[in-house]
């Protein structure tokens, strides 16, 4: 079975059973791509789609995702009109940006509104408690962005850097740099807010892509975003963050994502930033439908969280050492990452009289 997101179908060279509708469906769950899926089902034949049942649950699913982009692009467009009013600049990232490029822009799983703001760490902090709302003290030291409540009934992050960035310093000062200039020529959409270019966002979004491998996981929503990112992006675009990509620490695994993009996707030779690697895109792939969403649905979640702390601890350090072959200065900066992060929640570990603190956010 082959997909295609752009034209939103499935290829299926037989007719599949109940059981495996019903694990394309789960899977499609896990990782957030129900919609796309449902778009993909309702171009089959009508003797391979799946039983009046599902195809009537998957409905309901898909109109839910719809009613959540809708919510999602009506509350981005008021919060960019409420921080131009402030005289800031505004770009709206990933999410919301990237709908609007799909087939059908209420197919994409709808999730947060990551907005950036121009003006820097202090002055946006400084604008949002001005403008009366609340940040979350998880955010206190945070380098890129602020959670701030009571804006939205969407869960909003408000962005003073336009990117997280890599776990490599060196690579990430250069990235950032990058970004940081780029952003600024945003366009404004029929959406009512404005957003990044293509070469931003390809550029940001594939370090997005590696951050999250590395540190948990990343699903199938966000290597369908990317495809859909290269196939609206120009000859010009791909060949400036192609050039690029080395120093942004971002070329092995951008290989490994570009075999992704043409085995499971079907993208074109032409159109990959850089030649596929086989051997390293099967071993994201394998790790991709392992982690689901951000890692968040795993198939071994439930085990996890029976784990005891050493237990967790040691398998975590192992899944980190495990992605070597796809980055070995990210390994080693993601080490250095954790254990500063581990020394600077030592009053919280303290406050709650605990060695580890996952618990409390899982």
């Amino acid at each position: 079975m082959a997909f295609s997101p752009e034209e939103g179908s499935f290829a299926l060279d037989r007719k599949l059973s109940d059981s495996e509708w019903a694990s394309v469906h789960s899977e499609s769950l896990r990782h957030l791509v129900t919609a796309i899926a449902y778009r993909s089902i309702n171009r089959l034949p009508k003797e391979l789609r799946p039983s009046m049942e599902l195809v009537f649950q998957w409905a309901s699913e898909a109109e839910t995702v719809k009613g959540h982009n809708e919510l999602l692009n009506a509350e981005a467009a008021r919060l960019a009109q409420l921080f131009e009013a402030q005289g800031r600049k505004t770009a709206v990232l990933k999410g919301a940006a990237n709908a609007r490029l799909y087939p059908d822009p209420f197919m994409r799983h709808a999730g947060d509104i990551d907005l950036w703001v121009e003006g820097g760490r202090k002055s946006v902090v400084a604008l949002v408690k001005k403008m009366g709302y609340e940040l979350d003290e998880k955010d206190e030291g945070s380098p890129h962005h602020i959670h701030i409540q009571g804006a939205s009934k969407v869960p909003v992050e408000v962005h003073f850097r336009p990117s997280s960035g890599v776990f490599n310093p060196f690579a990430r000062r250069r990235l950032l740099r990058y970004l940081e200039n780029e952003i600024l020529n945003t366009e404004r959409v029929p959406e009512g807010f404005s957003v990044p270019s293509i070469k931003f966002a390809l550029a940001m979004q594939l370090a997005h892509i590696q951050r999250h491998f590395f540190k948990g996981g990343v699903g199938l929503k966000q290597l369908v975003d990317y495809f859909v990112l290269l196939e609206h992006s120009t000859a010009n675009d791909r060949r400036e963050i192609s050039a690029k990509l080395s120093r942004f620490g971002l070329k092995r695994l951008g290989a490994a994502v570009m075999w992704i993009m043409g085995e499971v996707f079907g993208l074109e030779n032409d159109k990959m930033l850089v030649p596929p690697d086989a051997k390293l895109g099967k071993r994201m792939l394998a790790e991709v439908y392992e982690s689901g969403n951000f890692g968040f649905n795993r198939v071994n979640a439930k085990d996890e969280h029976g784990m005891n702390f050493v237990v967790r601890w040691l398998g975590n350090r192992w899944k980190t050492i495990r992605l070597v072959p796809f980055s070995l200065s990210e390994v080693f900066w993601q080490e250095a990452d954790y254990w500063r992060d581990f020394v600077r929640k030592i009053p919280l570990r303290i406050k709650y009289r605990r060695i580890s603190i996952w618990d409390l956010y899982h």
